[in-house]
């Protein structure tokens, strides 16, 4: 076998290049262990209670998440279920107080209409007289009645359409129509 000889140059430069090579290696080695701490100590901080790794809690918590969304979801639906059901029931009030008569005063008589959101429902009067109480329902429908309506039936039932608070007519507005 042929004996190769190296020069002492070659070696000192090779040796040379490899000890500079640990020399990096180990400082890298130094700032990897550095950060891995620091992440470790980030962990523990943000995930006090937890032994499992990073990944492991990221996992649990998009399927949390997936419940969440189909759980919302379910929420969802059924918060539509109870919109529709409610959009049926009363949910604007109109009321209008008057004096029915002029020798009467307190503005006891009333209209009162009941509509839900399409603004169908049933506008009430009391007049109240001397001697008697006469009382009138009619039905509504879009915010109107095929009835006759006197004109605080009406403003009844735009006071409940916008959504007005009580309201009491004085006595130089009022000019009664007949009720039917």
């Amino acid at each position: 076998m042929p004996q190769v000889l190296l020069e002492v140059e070659v070696v000192a430069g090779v040796a040379f290049a490899a000890l500079l090579l640990v020399l990096v290696l180990t400082v890298l080695l130094w700032r990897t262990s550095r950060r891995l701490t620091a992440l470790r100590r980030e962990h523990a901080r943000a995930f006090p209670d937890s032994a499992e790794d990073v990944v492991s809690v990221l996992g649990r918590h998009g399927a949390e998440l997936a419940e969440i969304r189909q759980d919302l979801a379910t929420v969802h639906g059924n918060t539509e279920h109870l919109r529709d059901l409610l959009r049926g029931t009363v949910s604007r009030v109109g009321v209008v107080r008057y004096d029915a008569f002029e020798d009467m005063g307190g503005a006891l008589s009333f209209s009162t209409a009941l509509l839900d959101e399409r603004g169908d429902g049933i506008v009430i009067s009391a007049i109240n007289g001397r001697s008697e109480t006469r009382a009138y329902g009619k039905p509504v429908r879009g915010g109107v009645s095929e009835h006759n309506l006197s004109n605080e039936e009406s403003e009844a039932i735009t006071a409940a359409i916008e959504q007005r608070p009580p309201s009491t007519l004085p006595p130089a507005t009022r000019r009664r129509r007949r009720a039917s």
